[in-house]
C-alpha cells in the first residue's frame, strides 16, 4: 500500500502504469515499427498540407478577410497536433514506461493543447459565422485587430488547458485517484476535460442548426421576388457548409475519445477503456488528416491556390537545376582567376598611387 500523502515525482512513468493495471506493454517490436512507418506518413501529410492552407491564405489577397484568417489558424492547430502525433508515435510502447513524468506532461500537453485550439477556433468560427450570416454578408466586420486578439486569446486558453494537469490536477501524490487512460492524470481531470469538450460540442452543433434553419427561410423567402441576385448570396451558404463540414468531422472523430475519457473518469470497471485506445487515437490523426482535404474540396478557391503553390515550387527547383546545369566546367574557375587577377591589378596600382 502507498501512503496516501506521499509524492512519486521521480518515479518513472512504468511505476504509475503498474499503479492503474497496465502491467504489460501492448505493442510487439513489429506492431511498434509499423505503427511509425504508417503514422510518419500520415503526420508528413499533416504537417505539409496544413501548412500549404497557413500559405495560401497568407498569398492569396481573396482570402484576407476574418473567416479565412480563423480557418489558417485552425490549420496551425492541426499542424501542431502533426508534431504532437510524431512526438507519441516515438515515445509509445515500451519507451513510454521509461518516460519521466515531465516527459510524459510534454507528451500529453501537445496533444491536448492542439485538441484545446481546434476546439476553441471551431468555436470562435461559429461566432463569427452566425454574426456575418444574421446580418446575410459573406464576411463580418471584425476588424484585423480583433481577430488577433481572438487569435491570442485561442492560443492562450489552449495551452493553459494543456498545462493544467502539469501545474498541479494531477494524481501524483494521490495514486488511488489515477485514471487508467491517463495513469498520472486525476480521474476528475478527464471528467472535467471530457465534460467541457461535450458541452461545447453542443453548443456549436444548435449555433450551426440556428444558422442553416435562418438561411433557410431567408432563401425561401428571398427567392420568389428574385431572379439571379440570389446567386450571388450563395457563397455565405458555401462558407457554412464547409465548417459544418469540418465540424461534423471533429465531432464524429472525437467524440467517442470523449465518451472513454469520460467513462475512465467515473472509474468505470467493466467498460475496458485499455481496449479502445489504439482506435480513439487512429480517429484522432484520421481527423487532422481530413481538415485540408475538406477546404479543398469545399472551397474551389482554395484548390485553386494549393495548385499554384505547388506549380510555384516544382518551378522554382527546376529553375535551381537549370541554372547548376547551364554552369560551364571551368567557368567557376575562370571567374576566380579573373577575380584574383582584378584584385591583383589594383593592388598595384595602389603601390604606385
Amino acid at each position: 500500500m502507498h501512503s496516501q500523502n506521499q509524492c512519486y515525482h521521480g518515479q518513472p512513468m512504468g511505476f504509475f502504469y503498474n499503479n492503474s493495471n497496465q502491467t504489460k506493454d501492448e505493442w510487439d517490436s513489429t506492431q511498434l515499427i509499423l505503427v511509425q512507418c504508417v503514422g510518419s506518413v500520415f503526420c508528413c501529410f499533416i504537417l505539409v498540407s496544413n501548412a500549404m492552407v497557413i500559405a495560401a491564405v497568407v498569398t492569396n489577397k481573396r482570402f484576407h478577410y476574418p473567416f479565412y484568417y480563423l480557418l489558417a489558424n485552425l490549420a496551425a492547430s492541426d499542424f501542431l497536433a502533426g508534431i504532437a502525433y510524431v512526438y507519441l508515435m516515438f515515445n509509445t510502447g515500451e519507451v513510454s514506461r521509461k518516460l519521466t513524468v515531465q516527459g510524459y506532461f510534454i507528451r500529453q500537453g501537445l496533444l491536448d493543447t492542439s485538441l484545446s485550439a481546434s476546439l476553441a477556433n471551431l468555436l470562435v468560427i461559429a461566432l463569427e459565422r452566425y454574426i456575418s450570416v444574421m446580418n446575410w454578408k459573406v464576411h463580418s466586420n471584425l476588424t484585423k485587430r480583433r481577430v488577433t486578439l481572438l487569435i491570442v486569446s485561442v492560443w492562450a486558453i489552449s495551452i493553459f488547458m494543456g498545462t493544467v494537469p502539469s501545474l498541479g490536477w494531477n494524481c501524483i501524490c494521490s495514486l488511488d485517484q489515477c485514471s487508467t487512460l491517463a495513469p498520472i492524470f486525476s480521474r476528475s481531470y478527464l471528467i472535467f476535460w471530457s465534460v467541457s469538450n461535450l458541452v461545447v460540442f453542443l453548443v456549436m452543433v444548435a449555433m450551426y442548426l440556428r444558422i442553416y434553419a435562418y438561411v433557410r427561410r431567408k432563401t425561401s423567402v428571398l427567392t420568389p421576388h428574385t431572379s439571379g441576385s440570389i446567386n450571388r448570396k450563395r457563397t455565405p451558404i458555401k462558407l457554412i457548409k464547409t465548417v459544418m463540414t469540418v465540424l461534423g468531422a471533429f465531432v464524429i472523430c472525437w467524440t467517442p475519445g470523449l465518451i472513454v475519457l469520460l467513462l475512465d473518469g467515473v472509474d468505470c470497471k467493466s467498460c475496458n477503456v485499455l481496449k479502445f485506445k489504439r482506435w480513439l487515437l487512429l480517429l484522432a490523426v484520421l481527423n487532422s488528416v481530413m481538415n485540408p482535404v475538406i477546404y479543398s474540396y469545399k472551397d474551389e478557391e482554395m484548390w485553386t491556390t494549393f495548385k499554384n503553390l505547388l506549380r510555384c515550387v516544382c518551378n522554382g527547383t527546376r529553375r535551381q537545376r537549370s541554372s547548376k546545369a547551364n554552369i560551364r566546367p571551368g567557368q567557376e574557375s575562370g571567374n576566380s582567376l579573373r577575380l584574383s587577377e582584378d584584385t591583383k591589378n589594383s593592388a598595384q596600382e595602389m603601390l604606385k598611387a
